[in-house]
């Protein structure tokens, strides 16, 4: 039996259309015949021609593997049985789904509006995970008819996306380091170039540990999990907060190996390890405050990070760059991120240098000027 399928589409079309109705050539056509009693009188009927009817019934008995007509010499044309199963249940299926084609078409009816709009925007983000993201796209659509497409991936999946073209803005976050990091550097620095990428700052934010409420093992850092039977849930490789953890055990001195649950299965987001702490699936994992929280975890700080998006200097332009960098700048968005636990406002909306905003960089611009970030 050959296999068969539904498929649906819509047009869009010069004029207008108000309810439910949907149209099928099938069902248009057993419609006719069983109304008109032959294939030439449903042929007039559809304004079509016989030999266009009559192929067209041919090619839906081949696709359905069913006969849908009753040849009877001297009688009217019939539907077969399967043919008027099909044709009423097609019927009954679609009266029940009115409300819902109604709504669809309403809906399609409101995209096109909106794309027809020229003062509503798109812009693509693709970011490092983070919790004050998604109320930066909800206070873009209602203040500046900016719609932001927020997609969270790892820092290096998202910069890595912004040099493919796959998003116009892509989200990282790195702690200030003035005195260098060679982890950071290492998987930062091909990824980004001064002159060509330009940095709007965004937020600062605090990171550390999430624990069980009361910190029952006492957990104040990562040298006091480092040997210690404390289970410990960790970030995806090519995270922010992955980087920033092997940072933190380099500069520590501290082997990751000596974490248990180090390289065991990682979660991907910050509310992911918060909800494994919370479950009782690990004792400790890195995140943020407001994970923390939102969980009712404990929290020990461990470092403040600055959390930036990126675009391409010849970007900044962009209507929707301009959008979100007003709604980064506005009143009305400082008091949205006062919410969070352990967030702050950083240089929101303003466009930041390479070289300035990350110093531990050290870049040899004296040797490449025309690339002053």
């Amino acid at each position: 039996m050959k296999t068969r399928g539904v498929h649906l589409q819509y047009s869009f079309e010069a004029t207008d259309q108000r309810g439910a109705v949907l149209h099928n050539p099938l069902f248009d056509l057993l419609s006719a015949v069983r109304e008109h009693g032959s294939i030439q009188h449903a042929a007039k009927a559809l304004g079509a021609s016989y030999r266009h009817v009559w192929g067209a019934l041919k090619r839906w008995e081949e696709t359905l593997g069913e006969p849908l007509l009753t040849w009877v010499q001297g009688q009217p044309a019939r539907l077969t049985p399967f043919a008027d199963r099909l044709l009423w249940a097609e019927t009954r299926a679609r009266t029940r789904l009115t409300p819902h084609i109604e709504a669809l078409r309403a809906e399609l009816e409101r995209v096109l509006d909106e794309a027809l709009d020229g003062d509503q925007h798109v812009l693509p983000i693709l970011a490092s995970h983070d919790l004050a993201l998604p109320l930066l796209r909800d206070r873009a659509s209602s203040a500046e008819r900016l719609h932001i497409e927020l997609r969270f991936a790892g820092s290096v999946d998202a910069l890595t996306a912004l040099a493919q073209g796959r998003c116009l803005v892509a989200g990282f976050h790195v702690p200030p380091l003035p005195a260098g990091s060679p982890v950071f550097a290492k998987v930062m620095k091909p990824l980004l170039q001064p002159g060509v990428h330009k940095l709007i700052g965004c937020v600062r934010r605090m990171q550390g540990l999430m624990v069980a409420p009361g910190n029952p093992l006492g957990l104040r850092g990562l040298a006091d999990i480092s040997g210690s039977t404390a289970r410990f849930v960790n970030r995806q490789p090519g995270s922010g907060t992955r980087l920033l953890l092997d940072h933190l055990v380099d500069e520590a001195g501290i082997e990751a190996g000596s974490i248990r649950g180090w390289n065991d299965a990682p979660e991907d987001s910050h509310v992911a390890v918060a909800a494994a702490v919370a479950s009782g699936q690990a004792d400790v994992g890195p995140g943020l405050a407001a994970a923390a929280r939102q969980f009712g975890l404990d929290f020990v700080p461990l470092v403040e990070e600055d959390y930036f998006l990126v675009c391409l200097k010849d970007a900044l332009d962009h209507p929707a760059v301009l959008k979100l960098r007003e709604t980064l700048a506005s009143r009305a968005w400082h008091d949205t991120l006062s919410t969070l636990p352990g967030y702050a406002p950083w240089h929101g909306g303003e466009v930041l240098s390479l070289t300035q905003a990350l110093p531990w960089w050290h870049f040899r611009v004296a040797k490449h000027p025309q690339a002053a970030g």
